[in-house]
């Protein structure tokens, strides 16, 4: 059964990432919270499928075709939600990836640079487009997407595992900067999650394998991680900030 947060409704939910996998997810079941969404992604298609099936539940959001590398698509983003809904209340960063395992003898720097910008650079251009509203407003909640490669080493890149510690921290150091304008800033760090990339690309039986991995026996489901954020998002954690949480299956970091 999900969980209800009655306090969602009629906030603004901005979701990077949002055209598959998690953040469509996480999009989805804020509408279902009665929550407005922004999805902010590449692919036009993919985004308006996510708000087509946002729309057609009874819901309401927009798509934004951007780049989150880019600081003024961001800001053309910004102005888009402030046009259509005049406020930001949650902001979950969930854009990047790149994740494949390369050794790092022989990890190019162009992969290492690219790997950076779509998954560190990305988060902090995307907190400081939407920071201003945040601030005039003296209220928000951040969700930032680390990964359990960013808690520990892992088979996924040393460029990947870097950025996503660097998640780590920058929550970490927003939340102590931002905690006493009233903004709260925290961080998921998913492990396995089958989202539809890895469901094509992982055989059944390296599923098994990694399931068997994790102490609950199983891939997370997209749900797993949406329900976190939305735990996040909302004023049921509102105590918490400059946490990370391991959406891990059992897998806990030290």
């Amino acid at each position: 059964m999900l969980s209800t947060y009655s306090d969602l409704a009629g906030k603004t939910a901005v979701i990077t990432g949002g055209s598959r996998g998690i953040g469509a997810e996480t999009a989805r079941q804020l509408a279902a919270q009665q929550a407005q969404v922004c999805v902010v992604g590449r692919s036009k298609p993919d985004l308006d499928e996510v708000v087509a099936q946002i729309t057609d539940a009874g819901g309401t959001a927009v798509a934004a075709v951007a780049d989150v590398t880019s600081a003024a698509e961001l800001i053309g983003v910004r102005e888009l939600v402030e046009f259509e809904f005049g406020r930001v209340d949650v902001l979950g960063v969930f854009a990047g990836g790149l994740g494949r395992p390369t050794p790092s003898a022989e990890l190019p720097e162009q992969l290492w640079r690219q790997v950076l910008d779509s998954d560190l650079t990305s988060a902090f251009l995307t907190v400081q487009a939407f920071l201003p509203m945040m601030l005039a407003q003296g209220s928000g909640s951040i969700v930032t997407m680390s990964s359990s490669a960013g808690r520990q080493p892992s088979q996924a890149n040393l460029a990947y595992g870097v950025a996503k510690a660097g998640i780590v921290m920058m929550t970490r150091h927003l939340a102590a900067e931002l905690g006493p304008q009233g903004i709260r800033v925290n961080s998921l760090a998913p492990s396995s999650i089958l989202t539809e990339k890895v469901a094509a690309n992982m055989p059944q039986p390296v599923q098994q394998q990694v399931a068997a991995a994790h102490p609950l026996r199983r891939l997370g489901e997209t749900a797993d991680v949406a329900q976190a954020a939305l735990f996040l998002a909302s004023d049921a954690s509102s105590y918490l900030s400059g946490i990370t949480i391991d959406v891990a299956g059992g897998r806990i970091t030290n």
